[in-house]
Protein backbone atom coordinates (compact mmCIF):
# COMPACT_ATOMS: atom_id res chain seq x y z
CA UNK A 1 0.00 0.00 0.00
CA UNK A 2 0.88 3.34 -0.44
CA UNK A 3 1.59 6.37 2.68
CA UNK A 4 -1.09 8.16 1.55
CA UNK A 5 -3.24 5.34 2.32
CA UNK A 6 -2.64 5.47 5.96
CA UNK A 7 -1.83 9.64 6.60
CA UNK A 8 -1.46 12.76 5.54
CA UNK A 9 1.57 14.80 4.59
CA UNK A 10 1.92 18.74 5.68
CA UNK A 11 4.42 20.94 3.96
CA UNK A 12 5.85 24.06 4.72
CA UNK A 13 9.34 25.55 2.61
CA UNK A 14 11.79 28.63 2.96
CA UNK A 15 14.40 28.74 0.50
CA UNK A 16 16.15 25.14 0.04
CA UNK A 17 14.76 24.15 3.20
CA UNK A 18 11.24 21.78 2.89
CA UNK A 19 9.58 20.69 6.17
CA UNK A 20 7.23 17.16 5.52
CA UNK A 21 5.02 16.73 8.73
CA UNK A 22 3.07 13.14 8.27
CA UNK A 23 -0.15 12.32 9.96
CA UNK A 24 -1.82 8.95 10.13
CA UNK A 25 -5.26 9.40 10.19
CA UNK A 26 -5.68 6.76 12.58
CA UNK A 27 -3.43 7.09 15.73
CA UNK A 28 -3.17 3.25 15.90
CA UNK A 29 -1.11 3.77 12.83
CA UNK A 30 1.61 6.30 14.43
CA UNK A 31 3.75 3.13 15.41
CA UNK A 32 3.72 1.73 11.92
CA UNK A 33 4.86 4.65 10.62
CA UNK A 34 8.07 5.15 13.01
CA UNK A 35 9.29 2.03 12.68
CA UNK A 36 8.79 2.34 8.64
CA UNK A 37 9.49 6.13 7.69
CA UNK A 38 12.91 6.23 8.73
CA UNK A 39 15.75 8.94 7.65
CA UNK A 40 17.17 6.77 5.85
CA UNK A 41 14.12 5.39 3.41
CA UNK A 42 12.40 8.61 3.01
CA UNK A 43 16.23 10.57 1.92
CA UNK A 44 16.30 7.45 -0.61
CA UNK A 45 12.67 8.29 -1.50
CA UNK A 46 13.36 11.85 -1.92
CA UNK A 47 17.02 11.66 -2.87
CA UNK A 48 16.91 13.36 -6.55
CA UNK A 49 15.03 16.62 -4.45
CA UNK A 50 16.28 16.67 -1.64
CA UNK A 51 19.94 15.79 -1.76
CA UNK A 52 21.04 17.34 1.25
CA UNK A 53 19.55 14.89 3.31
CA UNK A 54 16.77 14.31 5.63
CA UNK A 55 16.62 15.05 9.33
CA UNK A 56 13.27 13.02 11.12
CA UNK A 57 11.70 14.27 14.46
CA UNK A 58 8.89 12.11 15.97
CA UNK A 59 6.33 14.17 17.74
CA UNK A 60 4.60 11.33 19.67
CA UNK A 61 2.15 13.97 21.68
CA UNK A 62 0.86 14.89 18.13
CA UNK A 63 0.86 11.43 16.68
CA UNK A 64 3.52 12.90 13.59
CA UNK A 65 6.92 12.55 12.23
CA UNK A 66 8.59 15.63 10.81
CA UNK A 67 11.11 15.52 8.38
CA UNK A 68 13.37 18.38 7.37
CA UNK A 69 14.27 17.89 3.76
CA UNK A 70 17.80 20.10 2.39
CA UNK A 71 16.90 20.35 -1.27
CA UNK A 72 19.77 21.66 -3.85
CA UNK A 73 20.09 25.88 -4.72
CA UNK A 74 18.62 24.64 -7.93
CA UNK A 75 15.41 23.42 -6.17
CA UNK A 76 15.10 27.02 -3.95
CA UNK A 77 11.47 28.20 -3.68
CA UNK A 78 12.71 31.43 -4.12
CA UNK A 79 15.20 30.89 -6.73
CA UNK A 80 14.52 28.50 -9.36
CA UNK A 81 12.72 28.54 -12.84
CA UNK A 82 11.58 24.83 -12.14
CA UNK A 83 8.08 24.55 -11.96
CA UNK A 84 6.64 23.99 -8.49
CA UNK A 85 9.12 23.80 -6.78
CA UNK A 86 7.06 23.90 -3.62
CA UNK A 87 6.83 21.83 -0.79
CA UNK A 88 3.65 20.32 -1.41
CA UNK A 89 4.61 18.80 -4.21
CA UNK A 90 7.65 17.29 -2.11
CA UNK A 91 4.85 16.32 0.45
CA UNK A 92 3.24 14.30 -2.73
CA UNK A 93 5.97 12.55 -3.49
CA UNK A 94 6.31 11.61 -0.25
CA UNK A 95 3.36 10.03 0.21
CA UNK A 96 3.43 7.72 -2.86
CA UNK A 97 5.97 5.48 -0.50
CA UNK A 98 5.17 2.19 -0.30
CA UNK A 99 4.77 1.01 2.98
CA UNK A 100 3.36 -2.59 4.95
CA UNK A 101 -0.35 -2.85 5.98
CA UNK A 102 -1.31 -2.12 9.80
CA UNK A 103 -2.04 -5.04 11.28
CA UNK A 104 -5.90 -5.29 11.81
Amino acid sequence: MRLYDLAHCRAGDKGNICVLSVFPYHDDDYDLLVRTLTEDRVAAHLREVAPGGVRRYEVPNLDALHFVCTRSPEHSVTTTLNLDAHGKSLSFALLELDVPEPAA
